[in-house]
């Protein structure tokens, strides 16, 4: 771990709530994109297949995981700030795409461009974020921050799904798209105020990219803390990412009218909301503390799945919100096991993991869904959680 210089109160305390505002204003802007909750319809309307709509999907998630490391590696070698103001006026261009000539060629033009703005930011910001915090003296609140910052993007993504109704039916997809398209130049604005002050790397003066890639490997098959650390992310954040697509197809199954499904998906939002802003609090459970919530978080899974109700709704909430818990706390760790020069790289490379862990419960959803409702899907899916919660208790001493 980075040791932190001394810094005068009153700076450190100025520094800390620059920061954080800006992060807090970057994360809402970069959720607020009225375009997530319909563009799924948009491309329906446009006259695509299932097929065609699910290879999108397909195309978004590979873009993410070819340039994840590298973007990361990237964001070491030169800046971070950088990449995130870049990568939010990439998908304003791909939505601009959408809206100007929809067609099949034009939406999959606009998920790579929207991958590679995700491949940029990640890895890139919680490096930013760990090390000013860590230069300030405050690298101890970061769990807090990060909380907080994931807590409002999901307010935000809230916010989008309550407003995107109302501007659709006034507007159509031109003024939806449009208010998207605007957040996104909004977000790279936002961006263009975080801080950066960046310590040399070590090594050549003007390392390459690839080179910075190189040692940041390195430093995971030489630290085992690091490894464990960066495992441990994508065993939180791959599976309940994947099934909260399949969310709605969850609510619809438990037989409430259709006007009712899109109130009980913010209720699912509100469980990773809460998760969020109770990170803080969260920071003083240990190793098999962390597993303890992982396993009640997996019974609540399957056992409001199963259920079949609205109620048992309320109980996948409380899930999401145990894994958005421990996924931050995750997240967390390996930072502070991270050396700051090669942070956003091992960041990416964890963020890789998870991405591709991602596709691997797509594949299996797909298989155990055809034959199954989707509430024994959830079930199952509760499954790797209690393993991983397991191995978590075995190592509490770690």
């Amino acid at each position: 771990m980075t040791l932190s210089p001394a810094r005068a109160p009153g700076v450190a305390t100025s520094g800390v709530r620059r920061l954080t505002a800006t992060l807090y204003g970057y994360a809402f802007l970069d959720d607020f994109v009225l375009l997530y909750p319909v563009y799924a319809l948009l491309f329906s309307d446009t006259g695509l297949s299932l097929w065609q709509i699910s290879s999108l999907f397909a195309l978004w998630s590979v873009t993410g995981i070819v340039l994840e490391v590298p973007s990361g590696a990237w964001a070491d070698a030169v800046s971070r700030r950088l990449l995130l103001w870049v990568g939010p006026l990439l998908t304003a261009v791909g939505f601009a795409l959408w809206l100007i000539v929809p067609s099949y060629w034009a939406f999959a033009l606009g998920f790579v461009l929207w991958g590679v703005r995700g491949a940029l930011g990640s890895g890139a910001l919680e490096a930013l974020v760990y090390d000013e915090l860590d230069r300030l003296g405050a690298a101890d609140r970061y769990a807090r921050v990060v909380g907080r910052a994931q807590a409002v993007g999901m307010v935000a993504v809230m916010a989008a799904m309550a407003l995107a109704g109302p501007v659709l039916d006034l507007g159509g997809y031109p003024a939806v798209g449009a208010a998207s398209v605007l957040v996104c130049v909004l977000t790279s604005m936002a961006a263009t105020r975080f801080p950066e002050h960046r310590e040399a790397v070590p090594g050549p003066k003007h390392a390459s990219t690839l080179s910075t890639l190189r040692a940041g490997l390195t430093e995971v098959r030489r630290d085992r803390s690091v490894r464990g650390a960066m495992l441990l992310v994508p065993a939180v954040g791959a599976v309940w990412g994947a099934l909260d697509e399949y969310t709605p197809l969850l609510v619809r199954e438990t037989g409430v009218a259709e006007e009712t499904v899109p109130y009980l998906l913010l209720l699912i939002w509100v469980g990773p909301a809460i998760g969020s802003l109770l990170t803080g609090a969260g920071e003083r459970l240990g190793t098999a503390g962390l597993g303890v919530v992982l396993a009640g978080s997996a019974v609540a899974l399957a056992v409001g799945a199963l259920l079949g109700t609205p109620v048992g709704i309320g109980l996948v909430a409380v899930a999401f919100g145990g894994f958005q818990l421990v996924n931050v706390l995750a997240d967390a760790r390996l930072q502070d096991r991270i050396e700051g020069a090669r942070r956003a790289t091992l960041t990416s490379v964890a963020s890789m993991g998870t991405e591709t862990a991602t596709v691997a419960v797509f594949a299996a959803y797909a298989v155990i869904g055809a034959g199954h409702a989707h509430g024994v899907a959830f079930a199952v899916f509760a499954v790797p959680y209690l393993v991983t919660a397991g191995v978590l208790v075995a190592r509490r001493g770690a």
